[in-house]
């Protein structure tokens, strides 16, 4: 398969962003035009557009176009302005200054202050956001005027400068927030944010539909006038969507991978992996470790023999991922390959579970477990399908269960599962996305995307705070080295692939992935070519 990579420099400030406008005007009027409806997939429907309250892979791309963060982040996830025009970090390390731009308002037209940043990190995050509530509680957030931000850390945190992205960092209206249940919150449904696009209705089974901000801060821009996320059940529907032009865009879990060799080889579409620099998804195998058998790493270990990765990534995964050893991702200047190793061997995963005097019975079961699968299309239907029957072939009996995204979503944070399918972004520093899964303190039932596996061991938990505060990264590395072996010993996951989502676009539609965010960036400079 060949993938095209198509994206365009950065327009960094205000300045910037009035000259390029300019030049445009005079010159290039054709190459960026203004107007036209984007159409795009969006697969299952999510349980909410608020990011941090939900951060399912479906609520984050509608949702990112709504809400920014301080910071975006570009293909080398080098820091690049949003909210905040510039910044500053002290010698130290302990202290962030932010300078905000001036023009900005919310979509209901109040104007954005340094009041609703210092609500957002200091109140909103650290209630409802399970991946940055850690980063954010250890700073102290103050305003000394409207349009500065101040960040004081009690010790140096190494990854805080890639900490202010609009998912890790969505900074909500104060005068929306304050002072109310912030998961009760009515705006949740029509969410208030100061994005190139505002919300404007959601129609349950059939589409999220978003509208030009006529007030964006950056001249000029949005170019589209609205976008369509479109609710198309059935897989083949939304590839047939995709080759026939009704949508211009689908990414992540629209499109079956089976389909993207045969979808890049159209004249009219353009396909590409970049743009999944900041994520690093990872896909695992969750088994409940709080539970018999799985409290026993023999048994995690037998799961390990039983499953082939290669044919996962061969067969289910159509060779777009590669095989994970570990909880780091292989992208990560932190990964390390000296980890004990997994390959498929069925001998020894059975010598496993006899060594635990789990002997097989008359029908050759050994053990029955329940598998609840990750409920975002067939892809994963068929992960789940593989699973069960390569644990059968060791004894090890699977029911496969279901639900859907809200009901999966319910039943892992409140532990109520054998196992269960799923990825993670583990982001730019093992720091922000990798830690939460296998910290003690980040046991924190009704809470997704936390440790919900259980896995406790003091001497990680120890490496991940030594490691967050170290501000030499040779030292760091080591740490995190040590961390990876240790998990990989115990099989605190069963880690699966490494994912590399493609983002299939119309010829026509350009700068859809500019930056380190791919697809979840704002979509301020899309455009159609005419």
């Amino acid at each position: 398969m060949k993938l095209k990579f198509t994206w365009i420099g950065r327009l960094v400030g205000r300045f910037l962003s009035i000259c390029a406008l300019a030049i445009i005007g005079v010159s290039g009027a054709s190459a960026q035009q203004r107007g036209g409806t984007l159409n795009s997939t969006l697969w299952p429907e999510p349980p909410g557009i608020v990011i941090g309250i939900h951060l399912n892979a479906p609520t984050l791309l509608p949702s990112t176009k709504i809400f920014e963060g301080l910071l975006t982040y570009d293909f080398q996830l080098n820091p690049q302005p949003m909210l905040a025009e510039t910044w500053k970090v002290s010698d130290d390390g302990l202290t962030y200054t932010f300078n905000l731009r001036h023009n900005v308002k919310w979509h209901d037209g109040k104007p954005f202050t340094s009041k609703d940043v210092v609500f957002s990190l200091s109140k909103f995050i650290p209630e409802v956001h399970p991946r940055s509530k850690p980063t954010f509680q250890r700073a102290e957030v103050t305003a000394p005027d409207d349009f500065t931000v101040v960040i004081k850390l009690k010790e140096p945190y190494g990854p805080m400068i890639r900490s202010f992205d609009a998912i890790s960092a969505p900074i909500v209206p104060a005068h929306i927030y304050e002072g109310t249940n912030f998961k009760d919150n009515p705006a949740n449904r029509h969410p208030t944010g100061t994005g190139p696009f505002k919300f404007d209705e959601w129609k349950s089974g059939q589409y999220i539909h978003l509208v030009r901000n006529n007030d964006y801060y950056l001249q000029g821009k949005p170019y589209l006038d609205d976008i369509y996320y479109r609710f198309i059940p059935d897989s083949a529907s939304r590839a047939l969507a995709l080759e026939q032009g009704e949508v211009q865009l689908a990414t992540q879990n629209d499109i079956e991978l089976v389909d993207v060799a045969r979808l890049a080889k159209l004249s009219t579409l353009d396909v590409t992996t970049k743009g999944w620099e900041w994520g690093a998804p990872i896909s695992w195998l969750e088994m409940n470790l709080r539970r018999k058998p799985f409290n026993d790493v023999r048994f995690r270990k037998a799961v390990m023999y039983a499953l082939d990765r290669n044919f996962i990534r061969n067969s289910i995964f159509f060779g777009v991922a590669s095989p994970a050893t570990g909880p780091i991702h292989s992208s990560s200047p932190f990964y390390t390959s000296d980890v004990q190793a997994y390959p498929h061997d069925v001998a020894k995963a059975k010598a496993l579970l006899d060594e635990m005097g789990l002997k097989p019975d008359g029908d050759g079961v050994r053990v029955k477990i329940g598998l609840l699968g990750l409920p975002y299309g067939e892809l994963w239907d068929r992960l789940s399908q593989y699973i069960k029957q390569a644990l059968g072939q060791v004894g090890v009996e699977v029911t496969i269960q279901t639900a859907d995204v809200a009901g999966w979503g319910n039943r892992i944070a409140n532990w109520d599962v054998d196992m269960s399918t799923t990825y993670l972004t583990t982001l730019s520093d093992p720091a922000l996305g990798v830690a939460r899964s296998y910290i003690t303190e980040n046991q924190k039932k009704g809470v997704l995307f936390t440790n919900t596996a259980g896995y406790s061991n003091p001497e990680v938990d120890k490496l991940f705070a030594d490691a967050a505060k170290e501000p030499d990264q040779g030292k760091r590395k080591a740490m995190y080295a040590k961390v990876q072996k240790t998990l990989v010993d115990d099989v605190a996951l069963g880690w699966l692939v490494e994912l590399q989502w493609p983002t299939i676009t119309s010829k026509k539609l350009k700068n859809v992935v500019r930056n380190g965010l791919g697809p979840n960036d704002n979509f301020s400079d899309v455009y159609f070519e005419k």
